[in-house]
């Protein structure tokens, strides 16, 4: 089966054709970091990667490109606020941002350009509107530079949105726009913006206006036509629409297909830092969730779904995927670490029908079913094709806990102290029990088991995990 993507542009669920066989560009719209992230915007990343991983279990080339908008009016306001360089400011979240998505083992793009990088590349495009009609100087002597929207017929087909219902973007005195729904290219040096972030260019000091960067930094790095512009509906417009209306004005094919997810809200809310509704990262793992099951819980949803979160329904995912973390630690110790294997009809279909997450990880419910029976059973031959075959899911999904990115199922040097720590007290259980002292074996057991470590006696012999009821 071809994998099938809804096409935002064409309002479609179309059969994904790459420019060149085998190879694939992408370009997802990264974060403004004029503050640290929270789950919301990491979701982002959670779909795109899992987006990604699929295209390369298909064996094709990927070329994933995450910008970094560094410097803009949200910055800027920070900057003046905190009394800090701006770039200091955007640093600072960029690393927290670069963590996070870590933590969450999403893959590093091929690329994380810097909008503060490719300020040539931005002006160069400016100029082409300018020469070619598409964009005029503002008359007032800003220094502001704006795209001309009538000169563009197909404005707003992204959108399905009339230029004369739109809200008119508030980026400039409408004085100096030939209609209010232009917006701006290049922002002229305003008094009272720092210094710092400004540029010289043909039409005086000034910066870019955010929708040419993400134009430029396309161009850059995939070239005038690719195959996947990513972001969430929020982006839509404007954000989405000027861009196409600029790049394609300038003579660039730009994107072939626009692939949006929906948003992760706080109730029914827009998870916003603006109107103070946010759950961060810090706070799930307060919670005592781990990042693997945050991931499982973004990939429950359709990326098309809106996730309303709450505490409780996190927790419950957390505890479904724990499920399936203990299967794959019972069969590996009873039949060892099978590698990744083949893929069920039923997952891939799911996956190719337009990354069908949720049934995705139905079908790999079904197969853990079939793996605990075939333990209950002592079938080794069927745990070993169970173990192999939920390994190929979990490892196209991210959530593998046997990956060497969550630490074999833990996290790194603490997870090494924790199995020592452990594997102490149960030689000490084990030494008691070869006495008969069943009295001391019971009591290592009760204090593991209150710290929060369950003991299991296995033909293997005693194995031990994280009690799901933390």
């Amino acid at each position: 089966m071809t994998l099938r993507l809804y096409d935002t542009a064409t309002r479609s669920v179309r059969d994904f054709v790459p420019r060149e066989a085998g190879r694939v560009g992408i370009y997802l719209c990264g974060l403004t970091v004029q503050s640290e992230p929270h789950i919301g915007h990491l979701r982002s990343g959670v779909n795109y990667d899992v987006l990604r991983r699929w295209l390369l279990r298909a064996g094709n080339e990927v070329t994933f490109i995450r910008n970094i908008t560094d410097v803009d009016d949200k910055v800027l306001a920070k900057s003046i606020e905190y009394g800090r360089p701006f770039w200091s400011i955007a640093y600072a979240n960029e690393v927290v941002l670069g963590a996070a998505y870590r933590s969450l083992n999403v893959l590093p793009p091929t690329y994380e350009p810097r909008a503060t990088g490719h300020v040539p590349e931005m002006q160069e495009l400016i100029q082409k509107l300018i020469d070619t009609g598409h964009a005029y100087v503002a008359g007032d002597g800003s220094g502001d530079v704006y795209f001309d929207v009538r000169s563009y017929p197909a404005y707003g087909a992204l959108s399905g949105q009339h230029p004369d219902a739109m809200q008119h973007p508030d980026d400039g005195p409408e004085r100096a726009k030939r209609s209010p729904n232009d917006f701006a290219l290049w922002k002229g040096q305003k008094a009272g913006e720092p210094a710092d972030a400004t540029w010289p260019s043909p039409w005086g000091r000034g910066r870019p206006g955010w929708h040419i960067e993400c134009s430029a930094m396309c161009w850059r790095y995939l070239g005038p036509e690719f195959d996947i512009h990513g972001g969430g509906l929020d982006l839509t417009f404007p954000h989405h629409e000027n861009e196409i209306a600029q790049s394609r004005a300038a003579g660039l094919p730009f994107a072939r297909y626009w692939v949006h997810h929906a948003l992760l809200n706080l109730g029914e809310a827009k998870m916003s830092k603006s109107l103070g509704n946010v759950i961060d990262l810090d706070h799930v793992v307060a919670m005592g969730i781990r990042p693997i099951e945050l991931r499982y819980y973004m990939l429950e949803a359709h990326y098309r779904s809106r996730i309303d979160y709450t505490d409780e329904s996190l927790r419950e995912k957390a505890v479904a995927f724990r499920r399936i973390e203990g299967f794959v630690q019972r069969a590996v110790d009873r039949v060892g670490p099978v590698p990744a294997g083949e893929l069920p009809t039923a997952f891939t279909a799911a996956m190719d029908d337009d990354l069908n997450t949720s049934a995705a990880l139905a079908s790999l419910r079904e197969v853990v079913h079939d793996g605990n029976t075939a333990l209950d059973t002592s079938d080794e031959p069927a745990i070993r094709a169970a173990l192999s075959s939920v390994r190929g899911m979990l490892d196209v999904l991210g959530i593998d806990p046997l990956d060497p990115a969550w630490g074999g199922g833990g996290s790194g040097h603490l997870k090494e102290v924790v199995d020592s720590l452990v594997a102490l007290a149960l030689d000490q259980r084990a030494q008691a029990r070869a006495r008969k002292d069943w009295t001391a074996a019971d009591a290592v057991r009760d204090q593991l088991k209150q710290a929060g470590i369950i003991v299991e006696d296995t033909p293997a012999g005693p194995r031990w995990t994280v009690d799901d009821g933390r």
